[in-house]
């Protein structure tokens, strides 16, 4: 991809989700934070039927953490209590044959365990862990950076931990192509009993600021299996989006080996609801 494109360019318009919506919620106070990696590296992680979605060159690794806020079944009211909490993610960038694009989670961090059971008997591969946060206060001055904003993270098992936080320059406007590439994404590919599954969602554009780093002590993407070196290449912040999901469907071809599955990206639905904190 040339990324002298420009960002108007690179963002494509939100899908339109077929009716019912599975659920909404709304996703605060979100820090992104990438690192440019071989496409090698990426390649191994992707299900069958997608392929690494490369950005000037590269795969690129996230590490992200957010709250979720509210999250509800369809258009209704959010779940008390499980539906929000923390959520600090690790994830890949991927593409189908017809253009699809989507993320790879390897690992999801949130400190609801009921949440955590239910994503993984989904496939999802969610992990039971302490998470604090802390944002800018509410009503920051526009153009001040306002402080800073992150989260930490203690894994109850396997001992993985991260801790990070940026301080955003909130009169700044990240719409840069490498920004659009890391945030417009629609949809996840995952696997669900032996197959790849596509499931979407839509929301409005991020609001992105640029950042800078503040902290980065992070174990969560090692233990995922890929390494990175030096600071991050893109460091950004939002303060968050309302977001809405659909029903996933099947990457057709899949079941065969990788090299036989990158034939086409249309499948059929699967009626099953996703879980919180996919994006």
């Amino acid at each position: 991809m040339n990324k002298h494109l420009s960002a108007a360019a690179l963002w494509p318009d939100p899908p339109e989700l077929p009716l019912p919506a599975i659920m909404a919620q709304r996703w605060l106070d979100a820090v992104f934070l990438h690192w440019r990696i071989p496409e090698s590296s990426a390649a191994r992680f992707m299900p069958p039927g997608v392929e690494p979605d490369v950005f000037d060159g590269s795969s690129w690794v996230g590490l992200i953490g957010f709250r979720m806020k509210g999250a509800g079944i369809g258009r209704g009211p959010g779940i008390p209590y499980l539906g929000s909490f923390n959520e600090v993610n690790v994830r890949l960038y991927s593409r189908e044959p017809d253009g699809t694009r989507g993320v790879v989670f390897l690992s999801l961090d949130a400190n609801r365990l009921p949440v955590v059971l239910a994503a993984r008997q989904a496939g999802i591969p969610y992990v039971w862990s302490r998470i604090r946060s802390w944002g800018t206060p509410p009503g920051t001055p526009e153009g001040t950076g306002g402080g800073t904003s992150g989260y930490s993270v203690s894994r109850f098992r396997k001992g993985a931990a991260s801790r990070f936080s940026v301080t955003p320059d909130l009169g700044s406007v990240a719409d840069d192509p490498l920004s659009i590439h890391v945030t417009a994404r629609f949809g996840l590919h995952s696997r669900f009993f032996g197959r790849t599954i596509h499931i979407p969602n839509t929301h409005e554009p991020w609001a992105l600021h640029h950042a800078d780093v503040h902290e980065l002590q992070d174990g969560l993407i090692s233990s995922a299996g890929i390494e990175v070196g030096g600071p991050p290449e893109s460091v950004l912040y939002s303060p968050g989006v309302r977001t809405q999901f659909g029903w996933p469907r099947v990457v057709t071809g899949s079941l065969g080996v990788r090299g036989q599955s990158r034939q086409q990206g249309q499948g059929q639905d699967i009626r099953r609801p996703a879980s919180p904190g996919l994006r």
